[in-house]
């Protein structure tokens, strides 16, 4: 039988859980050198809140479920992750407005709507040492992918990976890596790394191979 909408965000959003609860010792060693050695712990936190949130819902349409985990990790999450995750699962929702099924055009909007609200509430840009060093051309994959008729998924991850391993290169202008200048090079950041895990288990649920 397939999947209504809902079931199929929330095994999104389950599996991003499990992800992120498998690598937070990991997230949270590659933030000690230039963090507050916590990201994989505020990212667990994070996710935990929004998966006992979907629980409950039932036939709700993807515009409302991006809502709630919007609502659910800003509840759990007052740090800056938190208002970045919430801003991008709030400009998901307001792109999926209207819609009722998941399907690839839907997914693509998703991550335009997670990059941009990001984007917008960190103030932050491509080079920056950040979360979005992965967001922004993964959504830019997705994007030229769905427009050549291609599978988005493979090519997402692959340029998720490739962006995430590249902040190791770069100089931290935003967040508190910023305070380290150029300390801050030969670090992977932390949030790029966990926003390609993020997108590896959104893969695992929405791609067709999977």
């Amino acid at each position: 039988m397939e999947q209504t909408a809902s079931n199929r965000l929330a095994a999104v959003f389950a599996a991003i859980r499990q992800a992120v609860e498998a690598e937070k010792t990991h997230l949270s060693e590659l933030d000690g050198p230039i963090g507050d050695a916590d990201h994989g712990t505020t990212m667990a936190l994070g996710f935990r809140a929004v998966d006992r949130a979907l629980s409950a819902s039932r036939d709700a349409s993807p515009s409302v479920i991006f809502a709630q985990a919007a609502a659910a990790f800003l509840d759990a999450v007052g740090a800056s992750t938190g208002p970045l995750y919430a801003t991008g699962f709030r400009r998901a929702a307001q792109r999926l407005e209207g819609r009722v099924e998941f399907g690839p055009e839907e997914q693509v909007l998703t991550l335009e709507g997670i990059a941009g609200g990001i984007a917008e509430r960190g103030k932050a840009q491509r080079g920056d040492k950040t979360m979005l060093d992965v967001w922004l051309p993964a959504a830019e994959a997705a994007r030229a992918a769905f427009v050549r008729k291609q599978p988005l998924w493979p090519a997402v991850i692959e340029t998720a990976d490739r962006a995430a391993e590249a902040t190791g290169s770069m100089v931290a202008s935003r967040g508190r890596a910023a305070r380290l200048g150029e300390r801050s090079l030969g670090h992977l950041d932390p949030g790029a790394v966990s926003a390609a895990l993020i997108l590896r288990a959104m893969a695992g649920v929405l791609s067709p191979a999977a």
